[in-house]
């Protein structure tokens, strides 16, 4: 098998329009790709690999329609795997099984010889946790608005009133329902200190000094290639805390950003070892910018249909490059 027909790996659920994209741009491309959701195994998936040895990891991956060499991979690109699911086993039979499932196939997914990961899931990881990624934003020199993490109910009454007005954001997201099983969102909002009470020790709490902003921008970086939207979201009751709220009061904006801005947000993913990702900044009503966070594995479809912006082509060129066979 020739170089160039060295497949990249895409692993993701069925219903994922960002990676659909990449992979028409793949297709375009000549490159050849196979698609899988690792949440699909083993009804859908086969492992048969061998690891350690002269050869490393070796051995190969089938699923009904494709047949993978496992050294043979190009590139990986993690977008958005559903989970392992073994619904037909008794509860802690399933909880084993799953467990065998993550450490099996996702370690050998994991340790791919001579494959290009966009990104790693152990640095995706490392990237996730917003304390990290705040800390590592304000010594890169990112304006970064104060944050309090914190269970404890007195000081963040006295951060309150101290940095008002201040919003509240979970550290992360999660699968959240209310007791009719009905999805739940917990969007950044504004905080009353009078509001926080002893519940405050349950947990911790992200509390974090409210940016007076105009508009947010979203930054995709792919590569060495970053594109910047600019996204407004202003009605009759001011610009959305939380963007993410009501995506109709969106217009966009393609905007450029300053060099040093731009050399930043490579610094940041270098220290991560990532090859991708998506900030989120406020940018406050006299034109700067603050960083927020970055999702270090980041959906972008939406925003390249809007503005016209080849984040596709740009992920695909990147994936087809791969690392040097």
């Amino acid at each position: 098998m020739a170089d160039d027909d060295r497949p990249v790996l895409v692993l993701t659920a069925l219903e994922d329009t960002t990676a659909d994209d990449v992979i028409g741009e793949l297709n375009a491309r000549s490159v050849p790709v196979v698609r899988l959701d690792p949440g699909d195994f083993p009804v859908g998936v086969t492992l048969a690999a061998q690891v350690g040895g002269d050869a490393g990891t070796r051995g190969t991956l089938r699923t009904a329609t494709r047949t993978v060499d496992l050294s043979r991979v190009r590139a990986v690109y993690r977008r958005r795997p559903g989970p392992y699911r073994f619904d037909h086993l008794p509860a802690r039979d399933a909880e084993f099984a799953i467990a065998q499932a993550r450490h099996g196939l996702g370690g050998v997914l994991d340790a791919l010889p001579g494959a290009l990961y966009v990104n790693h899931p152990r640095r995706n990881a490392a990237a996730d946790y917003k304390p990290v990624q705040l800390a590592a934003a304000a010594e890169l020199g990112f304006p970064v608005p104060a944050t309090l993490i914190t269970n404890d109910p007195r000081t963040a009454r006295d951060f309150t009133e101290d940095h008002g007005p201040v919003v509240y954001k979970p550290l992360r997201g999660t699968s959240y329902r209310d007791d009719d099983g009905m999805p739940l969102t917990i969007w950044t909002q504004e905080v009353n200190p009078a509001d926080l009470d002893d519940t405050v020790s349950g947990t911790a709490h992200l509390f974090q000094e409210r940016v007076r902003k105009q508009a947010d921008v979203r930054v995709t970086v792919i590569g060495r290639e970053i594109f910047a939207v600019r996204i407004d979201t202003g009605g009759e009751d001011g610009v959305l805390l939380d963007w993410r709220r009501d995506y109709t009061r969106h217009t966009y904006a393609v905007v450029s950003l300053p060099g040093h801005i731009q050399q930043a947000l490579h610094r940041f993913l270098d220290r991560f070892g990532l090859l991708f990702g998506c900030f989120d900044f406020a940018l406050d009503t006299d034109g700067a910018l603050w960083f927020l966070e970055l999702n270090p594995n980041g959906q972008f479809a939406w925003l390249a249909d809007a503005t016209g912006l080849p984040m596709a082509a740009a992920m695909a060129d990147l994936l087809r490059k791969g690392l040097p066979a």
